[in-house]
C-alpha cells in the first residue's frame, strides 16, 4: 500500500515514505476513522460524500531509513518532505491523492500541514489535512434572481474591502485554524510558525491547561477565541 500526491496537470509525485497508523475521513459534520497498517484496507459505505482526508505520521531520518515500516524507494530527508508539502500548501497546489489498495483516489488540495522535529535521529513528526476540491458553479444575478437586489447596493470604499489581519497586528484564531496556516497567511510563510508561537507562548499555553492539556504540545493545540500578536 502507497499513499501518493500527484500535481494535477504537471508535477512531480511525492510518495509519503511510512504509513500512518489511521487515516481519518471526515463527512460533512461525522468523522469515521479507519486503520491502515493493521488492516491494509479502507472500505466506506457507497455513496458516502467526504469532505476531508487527515492524519498524523512521521519523516524518519538517515539513520532509520532501514525501518521496516519506511518504504526504501521512497525515502526522502524529512527536511526535504516538508519543504514539498508546505510548497504544495503555500500555493494551493491541486493534488490527486491516492490511497492504493483502497477506493481513495479524488483531487485534493492541503488545508493544514504542521511538521514537529525531535530526538536525536532527524525525524520529523507532522500532522496533515487535504480539503477535497470541488469545481465552483458561478452564476449570474438573472439565474439566482438577484438582479435588483444588486442594483440598490452600493459599493464599499476601500477601507472597508480591507482584508481584515492584514499586516502586523493581531488575529483571532478561527475553527480549523493551525499556527502553520495563521503564519503562512499573515506572517510571511509557514515555516514562520514558531515565530508565532514564541511571540504568543503564553496565551497559547494558557488556552491548553484551561482545555485540560498539560501543554500545547508546542503549539499543537490552539482553541478559536485566541488572540495571537502577528508577526
Amino acid at each position: 500500500m502507497n499513499i501518493r500526491l500527484i500535481p494535477v496537470g504537471s508535477g512531480s509525485k511525492f510518495t509519503f515514505p511510512a504509513l500512518p497508523e489511521k487515516l481519518k475521513g471526515s463527512y460533512a459534520a461525522k468523522y469515521q476513522s479507519f486503520d491502515i497498517i493493521s488492516k491494509g484496507t479502507v472500505k466506506v459505505p457507497k455513496g458516502v460524500n467526504v469532505t476531508t482526508f487527515s492524519w498524523e505520521g512521521e519523516f524518519f531520518g538517515v539513520s532509520k531509513r532501514n525501518e521496516p515500516i519506511v518504504k526504501k524507494n521512497a525515502w526522502q530527508e524529512p527536511t526535504e518532505c516538508v519543504k514539498i508539502l508546505t510548497d504544495f500548501m503555500e500555493k494551493e497546489t491541486v493534488l490527486n491523492l491516492i490511497v492504493t489498495e483502497t477506493w481513495i483516489n479524488a483531487d485534493v488540495t492541503i488545508s493544514s500541514f504542521q511538521a514537529f522535529p525531535y530526538g536525536a535521529y532527524g525525524n520529523i513528526k507532522y500532522s496533515i489535512e487535504f480539503t477535497i476540491k470541488r469545481d465552483l458553479k458561478i452564476y449570474t444575478t438573472n439565474e439566482i434572481k438577484i438582479s435588483s437586489f444588486v442594483k440598490k447596493t452600493k459599493p464599499r470604499n476601500d477601507s472597508a474591502s480591507a482584508p481584515a489581519n492584514s499586516g502586523k497586528g493581531s488575529y483571532t484564531v478561527v475553527s480549523g485554524d493551525t499556527l502553520w496556516a495563521i503564519a503562512a497567511k499573515h506572517c510571511g510563510g509557514g515555516s514562520n510558525w514558531t515565530k508565532l508561537y514564541d511571540a504568543n507562548a503564553s496565551t497559547i499555553e494558557a488556552a491548553a491547561k484551561a482545555h485540560g492539556k498539560s501543554s500545547s504540545d508546542h503549539g499543537h493545540w490552539i482553541w478559536p477565541g485566541e488572540v495571537f500578536t502577528l508577526v
